[in-house]
């Protein structure tokens, strides 16, 4: 019979109030039937929810709607916050012993959840890498939603991880022609390390049959009006929190009927909702991660000891990156 853990402690990051994170040692539940033990390895952070989420730009409409997995505390704070975990299971059921997992929860050294809280790592997926499968699944999501098809004309606005991955997967649809659209030039290497069309600026005269806008900023969602042809859809999958959005919604938008839906990892996209459920859209998430190349988008990796520091200089543009990795002690040993 394995021993349940009574005593053990963790260390986690908990933002204590909007723009200050901490680490604070915790005691860890008791291990019931049916739950694990997990070491953490790595974790990624998905940088424009958790930058709005450590300055306390949520809005209290919003609060419930945003609580992630295993999430305590209430925002802006104190509160535990994160979803992007690679770890190893150390106790728990004989078929998960020993296993490396993915799993949606904060930033923490170890920590007990259920076992059908988390996702085997396919054995071909490097750990370093896997801590992409939470922005590969909304990415996926996102391309649900905006239903791309053989042949379409694709933008997508806005390179972070998720809009990269996006443009990378409707480029894999066959006869896809695929533009990645950011005004930062320095987006140009990865995008084309990623096998896509890059502009800087939106190119004069032409329509899309579909535009996606990931780039959080509401100047994007006005640029993704200006791209979309006759009856096209736009997808936003951008979060703005607290921001107000302005969009001209009386010049074309009307004579050119156009179609602007949101997309949001929280419920699989309509047309798979019927046969999808979440764990088969995340095993598929992490299959898709298969692919080398990705690693282009992890640019940044700093020790959990350092995450109050990291997060603040991420959060206010002192350090600039796609994803950051966070490397924890049981990655070292």
């Amino acid at each position: 019979m394995q021993a349940t853990i009574t005593d053990a402690q963790a260390s986690a990051f908990w933002i204590a109030k909007p723009g200050h994170g901490e680490l604070r040692t915790e005691p860890l539940p008791d291990r019931g039937p049916g739950h694990v033990l997990i070491e953490t390895l790595y974790t990624g952070i998905s940088r424009g929810t958790e930058a709005l989420v450590f300055t306390g730009r949520v809005p209290a409409s919003q609060r419930a709607t945003m609580r992630c997995p295993f999430q305590t505390g209430e925002f802006p704070g104190p509160v535990k916050y994160g979803y992007c975990s690679v770890g190893r299971v150390t106790e728990g059921p004989t078929e998960l012993l020993d296993r490396n997992v993915f799993c949606l929860h904060p930033h923490q050294d170890r920590y007990v959840v259920p076992a059908d809280a988390v996702t085997l790592l396919p054995d071909k997926l490097p750990l370093a890498r896997a801590v992409l499968a939470a922005n590969m699944e909304t990415a996926l999501n996102g391309v649900w939603d905006a239903a791309v098809r053989p042949g379409d004309r694709v933008c997508v606005i806005g390179l972070g991880v998720v809009g990269l991955l996006v443009a990378w997967l409707a480029s894999r649809i066959p006869g896809t022609d695929v533009l990645a659209l950011d005004i930062n030039p320095a987006k140009r290497a990865v995008a084309e390390a990623l096998g896509l069309s890059f502009a800087e600026t939106p190119p004069m005269g032409d329509e899309f049959d579909v535009v996606v806008h990931a780039s959080g900023h509401p100047d994007g969602l006005v640029s993704a009006l200006g791209l979309a042809g006759f009856e096209a859809s736009i997808v936003d999958l951008s979060w703005y929190g607290s921001t107000p959005v302005a969009v001209p919604l009386g010049e074309a938008f009307h004579s050119r009927r156009l179609t602007i839906r949101s997309s949001q990892v929280g419920s699989v996209a309509t047309a798979q909702r019927g046969r999808w459920s979440y764990g088969r859209r995340m095993a598929k998430a992490l299959e898709l991660l298969a692919d080398p190349v990705l690693d282009i988008l992890i640019d940044g990796e700093s020790r959990f000891a350092d995450l109050p520091a990291t997060m603040a200089a991420l959060a206010d543009g002192r350090v600039t990156a796609l994803c950051h990795r966070v490397r924890f002690p049981a990655a070292e040993g």
